[in-house]
């Protein structure tokens, strides 16, 4: 059997290979009680092509439904002869008379290497669903995938109660976008608004039929019959794209790597609705947000008492802490605005477009650029500390307070210079959430700030993530490395009655905040690290919570400066004293 419509294989056929020994017209007539057709082939027949090779083709050129051939046929060419019926399911016995110049030699071929794979399912109400229509949703859909072991032609019919769509996707198929990778699709080329595809499928590569229905919401059982010369092995596979993307229909936006303020709190926040009544998430969100703004002012300012005084400047470590202090205010501060850009944006759907791409472009950069300034700041005061060391007397003070004034004058150029791609990928996503009755009615609107790199920005961005957070804590390790095993060494040759190793010891002791604060200040920004290399098909809504204090521990650091380098000084703590005394004389009078 074989199909004239590519729908299944209700049309009994026989073969027959056709020998001339001279070449010339020849002419092939039927006798049967049936309605017969015929089509003549050259070098060979395949049921799941039928218009290749190809020659000539007839039906009804004679009376009662018979078909009468006339055709130029060459010697030593192999030719094939199909006698089908023209209605399918149809049997009967049938002769073929033969006109020519010279005898022809007829012989069967065998053709029963035709092999089925057979795949029957149910769409439900379970089934994922998508827009096969941009102007319609709802559509519950199956993913099969089939491969082969050779590379032919097959045929890919639907039977089903319900009318049924079939697509043939090759790699992937991408819901959200449904036109990508698209080979083939049918809908009623067969009987009974059923589908019919014949395709040409390939060893190796992994090909996906998607059946849906002709209607949306539309549920029942389905089976797939695969037919071809080779058996097909036929699947089925559930890959969830949700997670990967914001937007729907055919309005989406594929998300990159990284998690955002913006991805963690867009499902959370309520539109239009008073912060007294969002979730409790946002609620906690915003006492955070408040509460470490206000930690971030008291550390900056005692910090910049502390720093400001002329004593603790008089070499650059104390110019690079009082630049410190200024930037963590500004990261916080930088943190605080970008939270509340985000909770007002998302709850005020009347903000204008521009002030929201205005905040989306230039808030996340301008805060990384204060972050990564500051995490370098103190590797600055790390180098410095160690080089106090190796010089010992012979340190420049000086020196030491001009490199450090270029140094703070260079660096955010050179942190810009690394992350000016970033206002480049940002943007507003636009998405229409639109009346299912009326597709003009537009019932919401959504806007959100999304990114999108390129592979290779992306690779970059990567890189370069690393490097503002791990580069930092490595020079801090092995600057207070240097230092401990540096003055160890230096003791241990004006103290010859202990060990190296002694030296080494009482020298841990002393500078062991050396090695614990940078080692404190990179688990704090490693929770960053790892939320901006999550993959954007990270489920966020199901552990909200863990991603949002994830978010808000990345930025513990900028409000520990004062405990970090103040607190643990005894000489910074004296100044600190010393300021506010200052301070207060000043009040008083």
């Amino acid at each position: 059997m074989f199909s004239q419509n590519g729908c299944d294989l209700p049309t009994y056929y026989e073969a027959i290979q056709v020998n001339v020994n001279e070449s010339s017209y020849y002419t092939f007539a039927s006798n049967s009680s049936i309605d017969t057709t015929v089509a003549m082939y050259k070098d060979y027949f395949n049921p799941f092509n039928t218009l290749k090779n190809l020659i000539l083709t007839n039906d009804n050129s004679c009376h009662n439904d018979q078909f009468r051939l006339t055709v130029d046929l060459e010697i030593n060419t192999e030719y094939i002869l199909v006698v089908t019926t023209y209605r399918p399911n149809i049997t009967g016995t049938f002769s073929i008379i033969v006109f020519g110049s010279n005898n022809v030699t007829l012989e069967r071929l065998d053709t029963s290497s035709t092999v089925q794979s057979v795949y029957s399912s149910v769409l439900t109400a379970d089934n994922q669903r998508y827009s096969r229509r941009c102007d319609k949703l709802n559509y519950y859909y199956e993913t099969i995938q089939i491969s082969v072991i050779t590379d032919e032609f097959y045929m890919i019919a639907s039977n089903s109660s319900v009318d049924t769509y079939g697509y043939i996707y090759e790699h992937s198929f991408d819901p959200f976008n449904p036109s990508v990778n698209l080979i083939l699709e049918d809908d009623e080329n067969c009987e009974q608004e059923q589908f019919g595809l014949t395709v040409n499928l390939q060893v190796n590569i992994k090909y996906i039929l998607v059946v849906t229905t002709f209607s949306p919401d539309a549920t029942n059982a389905f089976s797939i019959i695969v037919s071809g010369l080779t058996n097909a092995n036929v699947e089925r596979i559930i890959e969830n794209h949700d997670k990967c993307v914001i937007g729907g229909s055919c309005n989406v936006q594929t998300k990159g790597i990284g998690i955002t303020l913006d991805d963690i709190l867009r499902y959370e926040i309520n539109r239009n609705v008073i912060l007294k009544n969002q979730p409790l998430l946002v609620k906690i969100s915003v006492a955070l947000t408040i509460i470490m703004f206000i930690m971030g002012l008291i550390n900056s300012i005692l910090s910049f008492l502390t720093f400001q005084n002329a004593n603790s400047r008089k070499v650059g470590c104390g110019i690079y802490l009082l630049a410190s202090s200024i930037t963590t205010l500004m990261t916080i501060s930088m943190f605080t605005i970008n939270f509340w850009f985000v909770l007002l944006t998302q709850m005020n759907s009347s903000i204008n477009l521009s002030v929201r791409r205005s905040g989306c472009i230039f808030i996340e950069p301008l805060l990384k650029l204060f972050l990564y300034f500051d995490t370098w700041l103190n590797a600055c005061i790390a180098i410095e500390r160690a080089i106090h060391v190796y010089q010992g007397v012979h340190f420049n003070k000086e020196k030491s307070k001009r490199l450090a004034r270029r140094s703070i004058f260079i660096l955010p150029f050179c942190i810009s210079a690394t992350i000016i791609h970033e206002p480049l990928h940002r943007n507003i996503f636009d998405f229409e959430v639109k009346d299912e009755e009326d597709e003009t009615k537009i019932i919401e609107i959504h806007r959100w700030c999304v990114i999108n790199y390129s592979r290779v920005v992306q690779y970059y961005n990567t890189t370069i993530l690393f490097i503002h957070l791990i580069g930092p804590f490595i020079v801090n390790l092995f600057s207070a490395l240097f230092i401990i095993f540096g003055t160890a060494r230096q003791r241990s040759l004006a103290q010859t009655s202990r060990s190296y190793v002694a030296h080494i010891r009482e020298q841990l002791r002393e500078h062991k905040q050396l090695v614990i604060s940078p080692a404190i200040l990179l688990i704090l920004s490693m929770p960053r690290l790892i939320i901006s290399l999550l993959s954007g098909c990270v489920k966020i809504s199901k552990n909200p919570w863990l991603y949002l204090c994830t978010y808000f521990i990345s930025f513990a650091p900028s409000i520990l400066v004062f405990i970090i380098f103040v607190v643990p000084s005894e000489l910074y703590r004296k100044t600190l004293k010393e300021s506010l005394t200052t301070w207060q004389r000043r009040i008083r009078h």
